[in-house]
C-alpha cells in the first residue's frame, strides 16, 4: 500500500479488495440480457461465486436491472440506438427490447437478492448516471468495488469509466462478466488495462483473496 498526503492508495488487487471499503455490483443480469450472451451458463455460475464470497465476507452489494422507455417517451439517442441495434430504417419501426416489468426484465433464477442487496433500476448503460449509486456507495465509505454482469462492451465498460471520474476504482471480474460480441468485449477491456484505469481480475482470484471456496 503507498501512503502520501494522509492517503492510501492500493498496489495491489488485495490491498484493492478490503471489504470494509469495497462493494459488489451485479450488472444487468437479466432474463433478457443472459439469452444475448455466449455460455451464459457459465457466466452465471461465476456471479454465483463471486457473490456468494461477497456475501461471506460481508461485502455490501447491489444489483441492476435495465430496461428501456416505451416508444411515446424514447428520446432521440434511444430511438438512434433503437434503429442501430435493431436494424431498422425508420425510428417507428423499432420497439422497447425490455419493457419494464416484462419477462426479460427479471433477474435470472438463482440469484435471488437478500433484503440487505436493493435492486436498482437505469435506463443508461452507466450504472452511475442517473442513479441513486454513487451516494449510496460514497455514503457507505466505498472506496473500490468488484463488478459482475452483462454485457462488457455495453454497460461494463461505460460504468467503469463513469466511475473513476467519480473517484472508484473499479474491479473487473472478466470471466464473470459476458459478452454479447466477444471482440468488442475484448477491445473494451484492453483499453481499460492500457489506461490503468481498472484493476482486471478473474474468479478464482477474487475467491481466493476473500477466502472463499
Amino acid at each position: 500500500m503507498d501512503r502520501f498526503n494522509g492517503l492510501e492508495i492500493p498496489e495491489s488487487l488485495a490491498e484493492a479488495l478490503d471489504p470494509a471499503t469495497t462493494a459488489l455490483i451485479v450488472y444487468d443480469m437479466q432474463v433478457g440480457v443472459l439469452r444475448q450472451i455466449a455460455d451464459g451458463e457459465q457466466l452465471l455460475a461465476n456471479v454465483k461465486r463471486v457473490l456468494a464470497a461477497a456475501r461471506e465476507r460481508g461485502i455490501r452489494t447491489i444489483f441492476l436491472r435495465h430496461y428501456f422507455m416505451p416508444a411515446a417517451l424514447a428520446g432521440v439517442f434511444q430511438l438512434r440506438q433503437a434503429m442501430i441495434w435493431q436494424h431498422k430504417g425508420a425510428a417507428v419501426d423499432t420497439r422497447p427490447l425490455i419493457p419494464h416489468g416484462s419477462p426479460g426484465f427479471h433477474l435470472v433464477e438463482g440469484l435471488d437478492p437478500t433484503p440487505d442487496e436493493p435492486i436498482i433500476d437505469k435506463i443508461t448503460m452507466s450504472a452511475f448516471e442517473g442513479t441513486p449509486l454513487d451516494i449510496v456507495l460514497r455514503d457507505c465509505g466505498i472506496r473500490s468495488y468488484l463488478i459482475v454482469g452483462a454485457a462488457t462492451e455495453v454497460g461494463i465498460e461505460p460504468t467503469a469509466r463513469h466511475s473513476t471520474d467519480l473517484g472508484y476504482i473499479p474491479i473487473i471480474v472478466r470471466d464473470a462478466c459476458g459478452a454479447g460480441h466477444q471482440e468488442a468485449a475484448e477491445r473494451a477491456l484492453a483499453g481499460l488495462e492500457f489506461t490503468g484505469d481498472a484493476f482486471l481480475t478473474d474468479t478464482d482470484e477474487v475467491c481466493g483473496i476473500l477466502g472463499a471456496g
